[in-house]
């Protein structure tokens, strides 16, 4: 199992809309309904897109010598972890057990494991720098991605999926705003310049909802 996730930008709040409708509406007004409201979820295009799939597996050769590292540690430590977990599991099986008498295994197996997170987070800086500077170069094209395919699509709102019940399969454009990041960024660079930040330079958040240009 790699250790680079998909570690997406979290996509922008969208307010939830509630919709009434009349009790007698005509089929046309429906269909003009439908095709004004759509839903995306801009993490799930941002990771399905060409640029950041390529990047990803660029990355599995690239940063091979990190990723072998942090396995080969990580494996390291959870050899280091278990006795002192078996000593805590002992302590709390003694019968007439208590908070108060296992508390030094507690604080032992605690230590352990924030030392443990602190290292592996220590060799995972070139890879998670990496990671967002992948992200970054595909977020500063989502809005323009979103308000292409709000314009094809004939939508005027875009709802996040935690903003709707239910829906159409055909309401979703996710996957036509995957095509539209594809055409404006094919590719990005897997190497951040020297003294990169992420969110320090050309920072945009993804787009929330808004009508499209007719």
């Amino acid at each position: 199992m790699t250790i680079i996730s998909k570690t997406i930008l979290k996509s922008a709040a969208v307010a939830m809309v509630a919709l009434t409708a009349p009790a007698l509406v005509s089929a046309p007004a429906m269909a003009q309904s439908k095709s004004s409201i759509a839903m995306a979820n801009y993490e799930a295009a941002m990771a399905k897109s060409q640029a950041y799939t390529v990047a990803m597996t660029q990355m599995q050769t690239t940063y091979k010598t990190d990723i072998d590292a942090i396995n080969a540690r990580a494996a390291a430590l959870q050899t280091e972890l278990k006795p002192v977990v078996e000593a805590y599991n002992a302590a709390v099986q003694k019968p007439g057990a208590t908070p108060q008498s296992v508390q030094p295994q507690a604080q032992a197996l605690q230590a352990k494991q924030q030392s443990a997170q602190q290292e592996l987070a220590g060799l995972r800086q070139r890879i998670n720098l990496a990671t967002a500077y992948v992200e970054e170069q595909i977020a500063l094209k989502l809005e323009a991605a979103v308000k292409a395919t709000m314009k094809a699509k004939n939508v005027d709102l875009v709802l996040s999926p935690q903003a709707v019940i239910a829906r159409e399969p055909h309401v979703d454009i996710t996957d036509a705003i995957v095509i539209e990041l594809n055409k404006l960024v094919p590719s990005v660079s897997i190497t951040p310049p020297a003294g990169w930040e992420p969110g320090k330079a050309n920072q945009q958040q993804p787009p929330a909802a808004q009508p499209a240009s007719r």
